[in-house]
């Protein structure tokens, strides 16, 4: 590691991270081309990517849980990390200056919701599909919900790409995120609370 760096997230962390941004890309291009009258006339082959939009979900899926499954004890004193809520990170979402851990307030928030967002789309993505196959398990809330979730994740990921390669203040976080080490003066300045190992 360089010197003056500190090492802010494991390789299982950004394993994560990038498996399921990519996977959520991928579903996002396939679910608009089927979601968009025009982007579905332009393709033309709905059914194709119909059922790419549904495997690519389920490996989606199946490789998140791998994963999960792979960083074992790491995640899970991550996930400790980012249930962990109290008095600055609320402080910190009121606009506060309120010192932060390894995540702030926002992050916290942001993976929580990324999760439930998830098993969400995961369960309506299945239960479109067998309403497809079976009008037993067609519920016209389903498609609600599901269409509900990709505009709040719309929302989040612009939140979430702005935040990470635009604004001065936190743009450096992705380095993180790429090389798993993060500038020691930053990290003291942003998340004074984190003790790096």
């Amino acid at each position: 590691m360089k010197p003056g760096y500190v090492r802010r997230f494991s390789p299982v962390e950004r394993l994560l991270h990038w498996v399921n941004a990519i996977g959520f890309f991928f579903l996002l291009g396939t679910g608009l081309i089927l979601y968009l009258p025009r982007l579905s006339m332009l393709v033309s082959r709905r059914q194709l990517i119909q059922s790419l939009h549904f495997w690519a979900g389920v490996g989606w899926l199946g490789v998140l849980a791998a994963v999960v499954a792979l960083g074992g004890r790491r995640l899970l004193a991550t996930a400790r990390e980012l249930d962990a809520f109290d008095r600055d990170d609320l402080r910190w979402l009121r606009g506060g200056k309120a010192p932060q851990g390894r995540f702030n307030a926002g992050q916290k928030i942001n993976a929580v919701l990324t999760a439930a967002f998830t098993i969400l789309f995961g369960v309506s993505g299945l239960l479109l599909w067998f309403g497809e196959q079976n009008t037993r398990y067609r519920f016209a809330s389903t498609v609600i919900l599901h269409d509900g979730l990709m505009y709040v994740s719309l929302a989040l990921l612009v939140g979430h790409l702005y935040l990470a390669l635009i604004h001065p203040a936190t743009r450096h976080a992705l380095r993180g995120m790429t090389l798993g080490n993060v500038d020691a003066e930053w990290a003291a300045r942003h998340h004074a609370k984190w003790k790096p190992e």
